[in-house]
C-alpha cells in the first residue's frame, strides 16, 4: 500500500492553499507531515482521504485514483480528524459499533475488533459512558479507535495525541510505531520531539509548498548550521578569560568562545567551529597539553525545532 501525490493544487479563489506539491508515503513507512497553521497540512489530508477535490493535480493510494474511485480509498484508509467528529450522547460501545457496521463489519468480528480497539486504546474504564461526559484526552482515544476500527491499510492522523497526558503520548506513540510496520502511515503533529520518537521520514510544508522532505536525521545534518561545543575544565585557577579561552580560540576550526560559567575553580564554554568540522579531539588535546582537566564535553546537534524555524519563517 502505497500513497503518490502529484502536482497537486488546491485553490480557494485567487489563493493558494497547496501549490503543486508532489510525494510519496510507502508502505510500512510514518512520514511526519509538517508546517505551521495555514500551510496546507490538513487541506492535502482532506484530499488524500477524499474529504475534497483538489483543484488540479493527482491522488493515488495503492494505484486508486482517488477522483475516479473514491469510495474504494475510503475502504482503505482510516482518518482522524483535527477536529474529531464524535456524537456526543452517544456511549463509547455504540459509537464504535455504529462506526464499525459503516465500515460493513458485522457479527463477531464487529465485536472482536471493538473489543481490541477498546483495549489498544484504553477506553475500558469508560466504555459504557456518553462520550459527551468524557475529558478531551479520552475524546481523541475514541476518535482513534473509529479511524482504526476497520483495520485500514492506510492510517491519516491530524494531531493524533492533541489532549493527551504524557503517559497517554508515549502509549499512542508505541501504537503507532507499531502499526507503522506494516502500514502506511501519514501523521501530522506540532509536537517535533513526537516526530523524532515516532516517524521515519519528514516532509515540511509552508505557504503550500513543499520546503524539506528527508529523514530527521538527515535534516538535522542538511541544515546544521556552525559546530557548537560545550566544554566545561577544571583549570587549576588559571583566567578563563584572559588564558583559557584565547588558548581554546586558536585551535584550527574555531570561530568563536563564550563563557558560560566560572565558579570554584570550573568553567564551562561554548565553542562555536566551522560547519561540518569536528573539533573535539583538537580540544582535548589542548587541554591535556594545557594541565587542564576535562570534566564535560558535549556537542549540540541541529534540533528538528530548529530547522523547523528556519524552513517556516520568513
Amino acid at each position: 500500500m502505497s500513497i503518490a501525490v502529484r502536482n497537486l493544487v488546491k485553490k480557494y479563489g485567487d489563493t493558494a492553499a497547496i501549490d503543486d506539491i508532489s510525494f510519496d508515503v510507502k508502505t510500512g513507512e510514518i512520514l511526519g507531515f509538517l508546517g505551521p497553521n495555514g500551510a496546507g497540512k490538513t487541506t492535502t489530508m482532506k484530499i488524500i482521504t477524499c474529504y475534497m477535490p483538489p483543484t488540479s493535480g493527482t491522488v493515488e493510494v495503492d494505484g486508486l485514483d482517488t477522483a475516479a474511485a473514491s469510495l474504494e480509498v475510503r475502504r482503505k484508509i482510516g482518518y482522524l480528524p483535527e477536529m474529531n467528529p464524535l456524537y456526543l450522547d452517544m456511549n463509547v460501545i455504540d459509537y464504535l459499533e455504529y462506526s464499525a457496521q459503516l465500515h460493513g463489519l458485522r457479527g463477531g468480528a464487529m465485536q472482536h475488533r471493538i473489543k481490541e480497539m477498546v483495549h489498544v486504546c484504553g477506553l475500558e474504564d469508560v466504555r459504557h459512558k456518553d462520550i459527551g461526559e468524557l475529558s478531551k484526552g479520552y475524546r481523541q482515544r475514541v476518535g482513534l479507535a473509529q479511524s482504526m476500527i476497520h483495520d485500514p491499510e492506510v492510517l491519516i492522523m491530524d494531531e493524533p495525541t492533541s489532549g493527551l497526558d504524557p503517559n497517554q503520548i508515549a502509549e499512542i506513540r508505541a501504537l503507532i510505531r507499531q502499526l507503522g510496520r506494516a502500514k502506511t502511515v501519514v501523521l501530522s503533529t506540532h509536537i517535533l520531539s513526537e516526530v523524532q520518537a515516532t516517524c521515519d521520514r519528514v516532509l515540511i510544508i509552508h505557504e503550500g509548498k513543499i520546503v524539506a522532505n528527508g529523514t530527521p536525521a538527515q535534516l538535522q545534518h542538511d541544515f546544521q548550521g556552525a559546530d557548537t561545543i560545550t566544554l566545561e575544565l577544571k583549570t587549576g585557577g588559571a583566567d578563563p578569560l584572559n588564558a583559557v579561552a584565547p588558548r581554546i580560540r586558536s585551535v584550527g576550526a574555531v570561530s568563536n568562545v563564550t563563557l558560560l560559567a566560572d565558579a570554584d575553580g570550573h568553567s564551562t564554554f561554548e565553542v562555536h567551529a566551522d560547519k561540518g568540522t569536528d573539533v573535539r579531539e583538537a580540544l582535548f588535546r589542548t587541554a591535556v597539553a594545557e594541565g587542564w582537566v576535562v570534566l564535560e564535553m558535549h556537542r549540540r546537534a541541529t534540533t528538528l525545532e530548529e530547522v523547523f524555524h528556519k524552513l517556516t519563517t520568513a
